[in-house]
């Protein structure tokens, strides 16, 4: 693979502290980059907001300011974890879809591939940029947009399941699994508006854990475990 997507929860970064950061937990994750990174693979990252914010669930605050207070956390993410990259021996660059002074810089294709370029770890920060749109639909249209060959999801759970192991203990986990059965059963590898985007334009996802070690690397070896969301059925 020349260029891959990565994208990050939120909360995975914080460790078991379930809030902010855990620094060790970012660090195994730039190691992991690393590795990908001295392999001559482009990696872009999108990282969610959920160690910040979950605006969704106040019924106090207009849902667009709210989106907004999450667009601004993931921006702190990337910017926290870029500086993480940074000390672990990469370049690395934030772009984000709206003025942010000099915190990062405006997003295009032709600036992001300038970077890819130049070996440099590119942040997608900020979202789309516009409210009622998840981190994880920025995260298909930015994969889409920079021609990525996969999306890595890195997760808390080791992939895609029939319904939710933690309230099914007989939850069955899928080794692959089209696109368009994640649609038709709802399965929430991403939100419904990136699930569609995914399948318009033939965009495979490879889901796992982030706690397994070398998950990242791994799903990139092939040593994969976790699920392989496919573009088309078999």
């Amino acid at each position: 693979m020349k260029r891959v997507l990565l994208k990050l929860s939120g909360e995975a970064l914080s460790g078991d502290k379930g809030f902010g950061f855990d620094e060790a937990t970012c660090m195994m994750v730039a190691k992991q980059v690393k590795k990908l990174v001295d392999d001559g693979v482009q990696v872009g990252v999108v990282i969610g907001g959920g160690n910040f914010w979950r605006g969704r669930s106040s019924e106090n605050i207009d849902r667009t300011k709210a989106d907004q207070i999450g667009m601004l956390a993931t921006v702190m993410n990337c910017i926290y974890v870029s500086e993480i990259f940074r000390a672990a021996g990469m370049r690395t660059s934030v772009l984000t879809p709206f003025e942010c002074g000099n915190c990062s810089k405006l997003y295009s294709k032709d600036r992001a591939n300038k970077y890819f370029e130049r070996g440099m770890v590119v942040f997608f920060a900020g979202g789309t940029g516009h409210p009622y749109f998840s981190t994880d639909t920025a995260t298909v249209l930015r994969a889409v947009e920079i021609e990525a060959d996969v999306i890595l999801l890195a997760k808390s759970i080791d992939g895609v399941y029939d319904s939710d192991p933690a309230k099914n203990p007989d939850a069955k986990r899928y080794d692959k699994v089209s696109i368009q059965e994640v649609i038709d059963k709802k399965l929430q590898v991403v939100d419904m508006t990136a699930s569609v985007i995914a399948m318009e334009q033939q965009m495979p996802m490879y889901v796992f854990s982030l706690n397994e070690e070398d998950s990242i690397v791994k799903a990139i070896s092939g040593k994969f475990n976790g699920t392989v969301v496919c573009v088309k059925e078999d």
